[in-house]
């Protein structure tokens, strides 16, 4: 071969070793872009709620709704619900068994009132044995342990409907602080005395975290949120959660995980072997 011919050969194997490299580096930019965006989307719902979520000047809890009336109208309102509900929840019911083996119900051990454990139950979103792959309690967009009818219900919320027998059994309220499982974020002897205070009312379906970000809330300021509301639970404060609620079932809004929600020195070996139905 020639000196031409060398100095050609030359110029495409530099240029191919340029080729690589450019490749590396605009991979590894892009891994980077999408975790900066992430973390900017996390930050972004965070911001988009801080000047709201716990508000100065909201009146403090008022103990006789608290106490009394707040399990009257659970049950006023819950009972005749169940009732409309019952033709709903068995079409799903049978939608469930036809398109995927296993139970209807998924039921799943959580903390309640004083931090008792109870079941709650919902309608299983995903195949049997979810729990023992993937990696985390949250699913996001495409999870494949999702069935086809799971990702209807989860998106509308139907999921959540078998949760009027636990308000009818005592166990949960129709607003109220979303139960946390018994082992996530933290089992129930690592909560402080402060987040403790969440537990004073029973759980709900929805909750005041749950109109201020729901998925997207880091669990340390979850609590703070579910503790506000113990400070200022009231009707008025139950109508605005409620109503706030159906705007965002209806809209979809805040129904995704973009992010960890919980912070690395809080993860343990546990956390991998999750439940993965979230809220």
């Amino acid at each position: 071969m020639g000196k031409s011919g060398k100095r050609i050969a030359a110029i495409i194997a530099a240029a191919g070793a340029g080729a690589v490299c450019a490749l590396k580096a605009g991979k590894a930019h892009c891994v980077k872009k999408k975790k900066n965006r992430q973390s900017k989307d996390i930050q972004t719902t965070a911001e988009k709620y801080a000047a709201t979520d716990m508000p100065d000047n909201f009146p403090p809890a008022d103990p006789v709704y608290r106490d009394r009336t707040k399990r009257m109208l659970d049950i006023a309102i819950c009972a005749p619900a169940f009732l409309l509900a019952l033709i709903p929840m068995g079409i799903t019911a049978a939608a469930i068994k036809l398109d995927s083996d296993g139970s209807v119900l998924f039921r799943q051990k959580r903390l309640g009132l004083h931090g008792e454990e109870f079941e709650m139950l919902k309608f299983r979103s995903m195949c049997v044995g979810a729990e023992h792959t993937g990696s985390g309690v949250y699913s996001g967009k495409g999870d494949a342990r999702v069935t086809r009818v799971g990702k209807i219900i989860r998106a509308t919320s139907i999921d959540e409907l078998p949760q009027l027998v636990n308000i009818l059994r005592g166990d949960m309220s129709l607003i109220g602080p979303r139960p946390p499982l018994t082992y996530h974020p933290w089992p129930i002897d690592r909560y402080t005395d402060e987040q403790k205070r969440m537990f004073d009312v029973r759980p709900g379906i929805t909750g005041w975290a749950q109109t201020h970000g729901r998925k997207d809330v880091e669990w340390h300021h979850r609590i703070e949120l579910n503790v506000w509301y113990v400070d200022h639970i009231s009707l008025a404060l139950d109508l605005r959660i409620f109503f706030s609620t159906i705007f965002k079932v209806l809209s979809n809004a805040d129904n995704k995980n973009i992010g960890e929600t919980l912070r690395r020195d809080d993860q343990n070996a546990g956390d991998a072997k999750m439940g993965v139905q979230d809220e």
